[in-house]
């Protein structure tokens, strides 16, 4: 007897955005990515914009994190192939991967820039032709293939602290420097997984991310679960802002609020 598909898992995206911004009080709005496989199933999301110049993909980003803008991209919309290949929409050809570009600018050698090149998590080239983006609580990309939230790095170990409320893992993330979205969107959309990334350079003068945030790419499932272990480590008094105890006072007080009756 041949067994029913799985249920095709929903979200409330309007909700997930409110509880985020409820339990860490975010500045930035929380985002949503998906990629396409045709141009014409990516222009087919409502009010989309397209550009009407020449961009990296951390402008993209940006027009709908900081401007809560939904925007859709070819590869023709980006200024070049590091943009493009991240994300899959260029190939990560001998050209490419021999980033010369970057000998005396990021890196001393021919040497180190392929390391750097090699080191990228990118979505393999020939699956799809274009990308959107768009506030997770308009419901226009439904699902994203991916989540972004941009937080302080306080409120960035309270959403990891979620995450491993239940079935606990340690998670390990790399930093490659320069093209710092490979590590967050570049390596969720690869592999899946929650990603974690200092933005760079790029992201930060093109992006408009400011000093103090961090960026973290993971699934709507991830999502979910990171908001139901943040509920209930609220309830244990462990949320966020953290207020600071005091560097001198007496810790017992402050530890026996949460551990008091363990």
């Amino acid at each position: 007897m041949q067994q029913a598909a799985p249920a095709k898992e929903e979200f409330d995206f309007a909700a997930m955005a409110a509880d985020l911004n409820s339990l860490l009080r975010l500045k930035t709005t929380v985002i949503g990515m998906k990629m396409f496989a045709s141009v014409e199933d990516m222009t087919a999301i409502p009010k989309i914009r397209r550009p009407s110049a020449v961009h990296t993909t951390d402008q993209i980003v940006s027009m709908a994190s900081r401007l809560g803008w939904t925007v859709g991209i070819t590869a023709d919309d980006l200024v070049g192939a590091q943009c493009r290949a991240v994300i899959g929409l260029a190939q990560q050809d001998e050209k490419w991967l021999a980033g010369e570009a970057y000998v005396g600018v990021w890196h001393g050698t021919t040497e180190d820039a392929r390391k750097r090149q090699e080191a990228l998590d990118v979505v393999a080239f020939g699956q799809y032709q274009a990308l959107a983006v768009s506030p997770l609580s308009s419901g226009r990309l439904n699902p994203p293939d991916i989540c972004l939230v941009y937080a302080t790095p306080g409120q960035m170990i309270i959403l990891i602290n979620g995450l491993q409320y239940t079935g606990y893992r340690k998670f390990e993330w790399g930093v490659v420097g320069e093209t710092a979205c490979a590590d967050s969107w570049g390596r969720a959309l690869k592999t899946g997984e929650p990603s974690l990334s200092l933005p760079c350079f790029a992201e930060r003068r093109y992006g408009g991310v400011p000093d103090e945030e961090m960026s973290m790419a993971l699934s709507p499932a991830h999502l979910a679960k990171a908001i139901a272990g943040m509920k209930q480590l609220a309830k244990n008094g462990l949320r966020y802002p953290i207020a600071p105890y005091g560097i001198q006072a007496d810790v017992r007080a402050g530890m026996g609020a949460s551990y008091a009756k363990k």
